[in-house]
């Protein structure tokens, strides 16, 4: 009995320090070791990242906003639709004066109270629209009556 309990263990000890042969080779190799973001900036393949958003303001909002401030006076000279330290300082003034933020530019608070905000003459229900009550026709009907009465709003 011990003769087979000491072989068991021998065999069982064997097995488990024997590497297995059907085992698949786990090194890697040095070209296989790179990320992929760390492969592309060693071989300098790596794309830029595009920009998103707005990155500038169109010359001619520019233009209207140094209007703007030229009229409130917070900036003088010409409005030359050039967004330069002289607008942007004149603009951060303004905000600054107003409460508002003076790192992103332009504020759209600032931009509404110097008249530059957004326009809705063109909108579809803009022109004749009316938010005037409905036409009354004169006595409530018995449905009405009812609500009036449970709401507890006299008129």
């Amino acid at each position: 009995m011990f003769s087979s309990r000491a072989g068991l263990v021998l065999l069982i000890s064997a097995a488990l320090l024997a590497p297995p042969a059907f085992a698949a080779n786990t090194r890697r190799t040095a070209k296989t070791a790179h990320t992929s973001t760390s492969h592309k900036l060693l071989h300098g393949r790596h794309k830029a990242r595009r920009a998103r958003g707005q990155q500038a303001i169109d010359s001619n909002r520019v233009t209207q906003i140094q209007q703007a401030l030229i009229r409130e006076h917070y900036l003088t000279g010409e409005a030359n639709g050039d967004w330069n330290s002289t607008t942007v300082a004149a603009m951060q003034k303004y905000q600054a004066d107003h409460g508002w933020q003076t790192k992103l530019m332009p504020d759209s608070r600032a931009l509404k109270s110097l008249g530059l905000g957004p326009d809705y003459s063109t909108a579809l229900n803009a022109s004749g629209s009316s938010f005037a009550l409905p036409p009354s026709t004169g006595a409530p009907s018995t449905q009405d009556s009812g609500f009036i009465a449970a709401s507890g709003v006299h008129q």
